[in-house]
C-alpha cells in the first residue's frame, strides 16, 4: 500500500488512536478528521500541517451525506477512510444496567456507523488505483472482555464484516481492506477499564498501523493482540475458506 499522496478520512480523529494515526500521516498526505466536537478537532488540527476537519456525527444520516458531499466538492477524491469512532459503555451484564439501550449504541456507531460510511464512499475509492478502507476494531473482537459486553459484540460484528468485505472487493476493485486490532490502549476512552495504568501508547498503535499498511498486512494485530491470536485463533484461519469456497 501507498502511504503517500493520498486524500485519508480518519472518523474520530480528534484524540487518541485517530489523531495519532493523523500525526503520522499527514506531512506526505491531505488528512480530513472528523468528528462530533469541532472544537475539539480544530484543537488536534492545529500545528499539523495538510490536515482539515469536518464536524459530523457519523450516527446521523444528514452529517454523513454533508460529509461524503464535502469531501466529493472541497478534495475532489478520497484515497483511505479511517473508520476508527468508537463509543463504549463499562459494565457487566450482572449489573440492572440497561444493557439494551448501551448495545443499540455502541453498535449504532461501531457497526452501524462504518458499514453505511463505507457504503457511500465506496465509489469515491473504487475511482483510486491506491485505495483502502480501514475497520479499527479491538482485541475483543476475538475474546470479549467482561467489563466491555455489548462493545466488544460490535468489534466481533466489525470483524466478521470487515472480513467479508476484504473478500468481497478483492475479486474485482483495487480497494484493500485493512482492520487495526489494538489492545488495551492508554487514550481518554480507556480511562474506566485501566488504560492509564496498563495501556499501551496510542503512538505504538499509529507506527504499528503504518508498518501494516506498507506490507499489506491485512489484519494489523497490535501488541497483545496479537500474541492472543497466535495462542488461540491462527488455527481457525481455515473455517473462512469453507465457508466461502
Amino acid at each position: 500500500m501507498n502511504i503517500t499522496n493520498n486524500i485519508i478520512l480518519i472518523t474520530g480523529g480528534g484524540s487518541g488512536i485517530g489523531l495519532e494515526i493523523a500525526k503520522v500521516l499527514h506531512t506526505s498526505n491531505q488528512v480530513i478528521i472528523a468528528g462530533r466536537n469541532k472544537a475539539k478537532l480544530d484543537a488536534a488540527a492545529a500545528g499539523l500541517e495538510n490536515v482539515s476537519t469536518i464536524q459530523a456525527d457519523i450516527t446521523d444520516e444528514k452529517d454523513v451525506e454533508r460529509l461524503v458531499e464535502e469531501i466529493k466538492v472541497n478534495f475532489g477524491g478520497l484515497n483511505i477512510l479511517i473508520n476508527n469512532a468508537g463509543h463504549a459503555y463499562v459494565y457487566t451484564l450482572s449489573d440492572t444496567s440497561d444493557t439494551y439501550r448501551k448495545a443499540a449504541a455502541e453498535f449504532e456507531t461501531n457497526y452501524f456507523a462504518p458499514i453505511r460510511l463505507t457504503e457511500k464512499l465506496l465509489p469515491l475509492l473504487k475511482q483510486q488505483e491506491n485505495a483502502a478502507v480501514v475497520n479499527v476494531s479491538s482485541i475483543v473482537a476475538l475474546a470479549p472482555g467482561s467489563h466491555l459486553p455489548t462493545y466488544s459484540d460490535s468489534k466481533a460484528a466489525l470483524h466478521s464484516y470487515t472480513k467479508l468485505l476484504r473478500y468481497e472487493l478483492a475479486k474485482d476493485t483495487p480497494v484493500k481492506v485493512f482492520e487495526l486490532m489494538p489492545p488495551l490502549v492508554n487514550t481518554d476512552f480507556s480511562v474506566e477499564i485501566g488504560g492509564r495504568e496498563n495501556g499501551i501508547p496510542a503512538s505504538e498503535v499509529a507506527e504499528s498501523f503504518v508498518k501494516g499498511l506498507l506490507e499489506d498486512t491485512f489484519e494489523i494485530r497490535v501488541g497483545h493482540t496479537e500474541a492472543l491470536y497466535s495462542s488461540f485463533f491462527a488455527g481457525s484461519e481455515g473455517a473462512f475458506g469453507v465457508m466461502n469456497p
